[in-house]
């Protein structure tokens, strides 16, 4: 037996609102008709073959404290087409964000709840 493939990715979320707003309208993710009915709310999202599923659920870990920079707590990454055109729009959304500190064309940031997201152009 061997692990083939990477199928999705779940983040516990306590505000869909707050989550779709930065999912949809930062990061420009399009909502998956797929997501069957479950017994919680909650949003998929499908980028290329894998899927990233947002949960409303009660959150087990902390939020306070995580570490200033992302690329030191638990994240995953996503590949970006523009890194620029990313900025602008964390930027724009007041959204802070560090630089790779390995000197990649990546960043870092977090979601409403603190979920690190390592964006990479």
């Amino acid at each position: 037996m061997k692990v083939t493939e990477l199928l999705h990715s779940s983040i516990i979320v306590s505000d869909l609102s707050a989550s779709r707003k930065f999912y949809e309208g930062v990061l420009e993710l399009a909502p998956s008709t797929k997501r069957p009915e479950m017994s919680f709310d909650g949003v998929w999202y499908e980028i290329g073959a894998q899927q990233i599923h947002l949960l409303l659920l009660p959150n087990p870990d902390p939020v306070a404290g995580r570490p200033e920079h992302g690329g030191r707590d638990r994240h995953i990454a996503l590949g970006v087409d523009d890194l620029e055109a990313l900025k602008l729009s964390l930027d724009q959304a007041g959204i802070p964000y560090t630089m790779s500190r390995s000197g990649r064309p990546a960043l870092f940031c977090r979601d409403p709840d603190g979920n690190a997201l390592e964006l990479v152009g």
